[in-house]
């Protein structure tokens, strides 16, 4: 009998997992209850790999070693179970789930996906391997708005890969870019992977939303410049499209202006006799259509002048300082002092103090004499400044109320010579081609990322919690697909079903988690890896380097929810012995789990390509164009570990 290659690749796994976990109970000198918490971590991964659902072989296998651990004390276990269970139900963070799923369903529902990819591929035909970079963006845009990696590489393995190869593209090639774009769900918020994490890790989900953001562009960004790189070496591998693929048909309104595509449309959409049959209407709808990036540049730019030019007046609370003189004019601090030694305190009287007065009033009183009291003289200076101090006050209140505006900053000069630039090149280069595009993204690009920044911005803006800014995005996304007429009861009940279906799995994984992980530390296997760890006296650098190499391996025979929930318990308590923030390696985390979609033998993403994929493209061809972007993805985590703040600038601005 013939076994394939992925048979014995996880029967190898499996073999030495086996084999590594007998070699610890061996050569132990004492069978400890920590190696039986290390022997139950190696039984669940056996199990899992055999293909038992992964929730219940987590509760199962807790639920016996925790009675072994309480000494077949049936009652303690159930407790135990109880309150693991219980502990995730009042856990208000996994509300976002089901509510950021759903809006992901009826967002794939909404059938955007096609009129978004011919948008994006017609704009950026003029690039080196356009498809393959058109493939690229429109995954990083539906992979933001929909966060379910199944549903984006499938949808694009039939929208993208018949394109790429009736232009001749490379099969490697183009199963990679679907199968690379498509993972990018799981990275970019709203992804359900950082809630996970966040949930598992205690780190705040806003937070972790936050950081993904540039890792995630970074990462895309990458893809992109890979294949346009490839597309120039090897042009036999991305053929570039032909004029006729790169042709926008004009509606019948727009050829009775001009029967070239490639003319320039501001001027010819004012009224003349040369469109004097063309209906005012049909101009005036064209003509606010083109007006729109003008419009909209100044509806950013000139708020956010005012935004950053006006200064706010400091309020001013007349309240007076603790152990400050309740006199205006006094300039002495007030409070308890010791009194003064020499005048003005009580002391005995001088032997000559009793004397006749002066005969003449305007002779000097002799010492000892009545005198006037200390601290008249220096009472009528305060009196006499009055004035002075008053006027002074007055001025430095004017000069607040004046100083209202500022200069506005560098940035803000630079982000507005950019836009600005950017759409004076877009009325400089307008023709009735580029007009019919970007009405096209008007009607598929636009509308996506509307809803992805109204539900990013409210969370990352702190306007709204995840769970309330997911229940926001549910909403748009049912009001997407109504706007484009696909809301209907049959789209409504299939996206619930599923919802609920996904939503059922990742509970159940955070209550098995929680049963194992309670078990693994009641064992004392979580004391036996730190030990183990710390006492190979690693450095931070070691310690990161072997964690993300560990975590790779993992991602060959595993997919990313049982990395999470079963090994991230395991490391989280490491993290604070080696002085890493707990957010940042989630970031790292979350890049390098990408490769659990496209390692394999357990590449869903590369299942889910050829489940859709004509028959000649072999699975060997998609593992091949998988490959690379493995590469690129260990790159950017190379690049974030080496520049942390692509991931921690953005967290540590807003919320410093």
């Amino acid at each position: 009998m013939k076994v394939r290659k992925e048979l014995w690749f996880g029967l190898t796994f499996m073999a030495i997992v086996v084999v590594l976990a007998g070699s610890v109970l061996v050569r132990a000198e004492t069978i400890t209850q920590g190696h039986l918490g290390l022997l139950m971590l190696s039984l669940v991964v056996v199990a899992i790999m055999l293909g038992f659902p992964t929730a219940f072989t987590l509760m199962g296998m807790g639920m016996l070693f925790t009675w072994m651990a309480y000494d077949r004390d049936i009652t303690r276990t159930l407790d135990l179970m109880v309150q693991s269970a219980y502990k995730t139900m009042a856990n208000d963070v996994l509300i976002a789930v089901p509510l950021f799923v759903f809006m992901g369903y009826l967002v794939e529902r909404a059938n955007l996906i096609e009129s978004l990819f011919k948008s994006m591929h017609l704009a950026l035909a003029r690039l080196p391997g356009a498809l393959a970079v058109a493939t690229l963006v429109t995954c990083t845009i539906f992979a933001t708005a929909t966060g379910i990696v199944g549903a984006v590489v499938t949808l694009m393995g039939l929208l993208a890969l018949p394109a790429m190869l009736r232009a001749g593209y490379s099969v490697p090639l183009a199963a990679g870019s679907i199968t690379a774009g498509g993972c990018l769900g799981i990275l970019l918020p709203p992804s359900v992977l950082l809630i996970v994490y966040g949930a598992t890790a205690g780190v705040s989900v806003v937070q972790l939303y936050a950081g993904a953001f540039f890792p995630g562009l970074m990462l895309s960004a990458l893809y992109v410049l890979y294949v346009i790189i490839v597309a120039k070496l090897k042009p036999q591998w991305a053929p570039p499209l032909s004029a006729e693929e790169r042709r926008v048909k004009l509606p019948p309104l727009t050829q009775r202006l001009t029967d070239d595509p490639t003319a320039h449309a501001v001027l010819r959409l004012l009224k003349g006799r040369r469109n004097a049959d063309v209906p005012i209407s049909h101009l005036l709808k064209q003509i606010g259509l083109a007006a729109l990036p003008a419009l909209l540049f100044a509806a950013i730019m000139i708020p956010s002048y005012q935004a950053v030019t006006t200064v706010k007046a400091a309020d001013v609370y007349d309240i007076e300082e603790i152990g400050a003189s309740r006199s205006s004019g006094s300039t002495e601090v007030g409070g308890l002092a010791e009194p003064p030694s020499e005048s003005g305190g009580l002391a005995e009287p001088p032997a000559d103090a009793l004397a006749e007065p002066p005969a003449d009033p305007d002779e000097p009183a002799a010492s000892g004499d009545l005198q006037a009291p200390p601290g008249t003289e220096a009472a009528a200076e305060p009196a006499a400044s009055e004035p002075a101090a008053a006027a002074e006050s007055a001025e430095a209140t004017a000069g607040e109320e004046a100083a209202t505006t500022q200069p506005a900053p560098t940035w803000w000069w630079v982000v507005f010579a950019i836009f600005g630039a950017l759409v004076t090149l877009f009325y400089l280069f307008l023709s009735f081609a580029r007009l019919e595009i970007f009405k096209m993204l008007l009607a598929s690009f636009f509308p996506l990322m509307l809803l992805i920044l109204s539900v990013l911005g409210s969370i990352v803006m702190g306007l709204a919690t995840p769970t309330e800014a997911a229940a926001m995005g549910a909403l748009g996304g049912m009001l997407l697909a109504a706007a484009y007429r696909r809301l209907n009861m049959s789209v409504l009940k299939e996206s619930v079903y599923l919802t609920a279906k996904t939503s059922a799995m990742v509970c159940w994984l955070f209550v098995g988690s929680a049963i194992f992980s309670a078990a693994f530390a009641l064992l004392g296997g979580q004391a036996l890896v730190e030990e183990w760890v710390l006492g190979m006296n690693l450095t931070k650098i070691e310690f990161l380097v072997m964690s993300q190499i560990i975590i790779f391996l993992l991602g060959w025979p595993l997919e990313w929810t049982e990395i999470i929930v079963i090994f991230m318990p395991i490391f989280i308590p490491l993290l604070s012995h080696f002085d890493v923030d707990p957010l940042f390696f989630g970031l790292l985390v979350a890049l390098n789990l990408q490769t659990a979609f496209l390692s394999p033998p357990v590449a869903m993403a590369a299942f889910y390509l050829k489940g859709v994929a004509p028959p000649h493209v072999t699975l060997n061809q998609i593992f091949l164009g998988m490959l690379p972007f493995m590469g690129i993805q260990i790159l950017a985590i190379v690049l974030l570990y080496m520049f942390p703040q692509i991931g921690l600038w953005l967290p540590q601005l807003l919320y410093k």
